[in-house]
């Protein structure tokens, strides 16, 4: 039960639908064991000793409480299901806020097909035990409980006959747990994995199509089901033997006791009217009993579906907000990077080594350097999406971490080389960073990204709704919309992760002419493999296997003969090839 009791916190809150729930079970259970004494006293009382005028008060009686009984049902499943439904909205929240705040590094390795799973099948599964499999539990309990009350007033002898073949049931259950619980386990992480290989290959279709790889994916999903489906097999068959022997001790059961019971009878120690009864009695034993594989069965789901959540709910947030951390609406934009020494995980490779650098307020940085070589893990440090392992990152003289996230960010304007639209309005997803945005700023932004003129030539201009991930939109389209939402937010730092390539050399070259105007009085760090992008900074520094090999303008270093000048006779070799064949 440790599972539940650690998820207490988000259905405890709601326990008075859950006791109401029982209450009402309770009643229900409580009428529903009175059907064999109503059966006895019409067998004895009505029918052997002839008091035929009782029938209709017995009928009435019965009547009544039927009645009774749907009123007290119809509360129990409906205040049970309201429990289980507000406590996995409270639950599913808590999952969703999780995954907001948890850091890169968790993402790193987490697959979305897999969180997908955790938020939608393993949260029903833990709702589906609160609302029903926890009640039937309770049910159980109290219907056999109350069934044995009434035998034992009956007959105490023919009760411990009939109790006299449980403890083998009960090994029998405990023997199943053992087994159906690890087998749930592994459906659900096969499950995930089932569900992580649609969502990927939903996502890279393009990719599929282009290279005809349709049956080869079909396989490969094939493997994926094929492995969900033998885990269920084998998960039935532990289902498919235990449940007949369960079955086959309740069957014992009615035996004795069709035996010994009708041996009292005969003997005068019993009447038929409580045979009768006994006879139903004790299919409220056998019955729930036989059922108690399935609320095993339920349960063992829920608790692997629980145990499934903890592992996001106790996944630690290594960046976050230190006590008294400062809040600053406006930064200068001043960086300096220390002896920044960083790695991504223990048993990596240094991404940084030692980089110490200072970016004054509004001066344009330019990283260069190999796929990598550490570009963008410097800008990911400055955006805190990682801490350092060594060195001290200072943001307007004040340590990084000194300051809040909201702080940081709210001051960094990001573009990634890979641009994410949401599936929205254009004019929602520019001012997405700043959702009280004005129409005017939202235009003045995308026109400095050059996305003014073709937004305005869709159907609906900037209310046009874009598909999922930008869908409808050309690369160069979503890369300017992104820069326009950058903008919008009016950052005092600008990254610009290969944020024109995308673009063709024409639009680049209309956008460079827009940056250069909005990068006034902004500290700007852009990443890119072209040099075009990058030869106005102020200084370029070139990043090779996580340290700085060279650093200045780009003149000073392209008069060097080291990376930076191979890196630009590679790329203007045959612009320079062309240009003296033409002279």
């Amino acid at each position: 039960m440790n599972t539940f009791k650690r998820l207490k916190e988000f259905y405890w809150p709601f326990k008075r639908f859950f006791i109401i729930s029982i209450l009402t079970l309770l009643a229900v259970t409580g009428i529903t064991v009175v059907y064999p004494v109503i059966l006895q006293i019409t067998i004895d009382t009505v029918v052997i000793d002839q008091n035929f005028h009782l029938v209709p008060y017995v009928s009435i009686g019965f009547l009544l409480l039927m009645a009774l009984k749907g009123v007290a049902v119809y509360f129990h499943q409906y205040l049970g299901d309201l429990f289980g439904i507000k406590s996995v909205f409270e639950l599913r929240n808590a999952l969703y806020r999780k995954l907001q705040f948890l850091p890169f590094r968790y993402y790193d390795n987490a697959r979305t097909g897999d969180l997908m799973s955790r938020l939608t099948a393993d949260v029903e599964g833990f709702r589906f035990f609160l609302s029903f499999g926890c009640a039937q539990l309770i049910n159980l309990v109290m219907l056999v409980g109350l069934s044995l009350g009434i035998m034992f007033f009956y007959s105490p002898s023919l009760a411990l006959v009939t109790l006299a073949a449980m403890p083998f049931l009960v090994v029998t259950v405990y023997r199943f747990d053992k087994k159906v619980h690890p087998a749930f386990t592994s459906i659900r992480k096969s499950f995930a994995n089932m569900t992580t290989k649609v969502q990927e290959n939903i996502s890279g279709m393009n990719t599929v199509k282009s290279l005809s790889k349709e049956n080869y994916e079909i396989g490969r999903f094939d493997d994926k089901n094929n492995d969900y489906k033998d885990k269920y097999i084998y998960t039935s068959g532990i289902w498919a033997r235990f449940f007949p022997v369960m079955e086959l001790i309740g069957h014992v059961c009615v035996v004795v006791l069709l035996g010994y019971g009708g041996w009292l009878v005969i003997n005068g120690q019993l009447s038929p009217g409580a045979l009768f009864a006994f006879f139903s009695l004790i299919w409220y034993i056998i019955g729930p009993l036989m059922n108690l594989g399935f609320i095993i069965n339920m349960f063992s789901q829920s608790k692997a579906s629980g145990e499934r959540l903890l592992q996001v709910l106790d996944e630690k947030e290594d960046v976050f907000d230190k006590p008294g951390a400062i809040h600053a609406e406006r930064l200068d934009g001043h960086v300096e990077f220390k002896n920044v020494t960083h790695r991504y995980d223990s048993e990596d490779e240094l991404a940084l080594k030692n980089i110490t650098f200072d970016a004054p307020p509004g001066k344009t940085i330019g990283l260069i350097g190999a796929t990598g070589s550490g570009k963008t893990s410097i800008t990911q440090l400055i955006s805190r999406f990682y801490e350092p392992n060594r060195g001290e990152i200072l943001l307007d003289g004040h340590r990084l971490e000194d300051y809040s996230l909201k702080s940081v960010r709210h001051n960094i304007g990001v573009v990634l080389q890979e641009s994410f639209l949401f599936s929205s309005s254009i004019k929602d997803n520019i001012s997405y960073g700043l959702p009280d945005a004005s129409m005017d700023r939202i235009m003045d932004a995308a026109k400095r990204a050059q996305a003014h003129d073709f937004i305005m030539d869709m159907p609906n201009g900037y209310d046009t709704i874009l598909g999922e991930r930008g869908m409808g939109l050309s690369g160069g389209q979503k890369q300017r919309i992104a820069i326009a939402r950058a903008i919008c937010i009016d950052p005092s730092i600008l990254i610009l992760d290969d944020a024109t390539s995308a673009v063709d050399m024409e639009t680049e070259a209309k956008i460079q002419a827009a940056f250069k105007e909005v990068m006034k009085g902004r500290t700007t760090f852009i990443i890119a493999h072209r040099i075009s992008s990058l030869m106005h900074a102020d200084e370029i520094i070139v990043m090779d296997n996580g340290e700085i090999v060279e650093r200045g303008t780009h003149d000073e270093l392209v008069n060097l003969d080291g990376h930076y000048r191979r890196i630009y006779d590679i790329q203007f070799k045959d612009r320079n090839m062309f240009l003296q064949e033409a002279r």
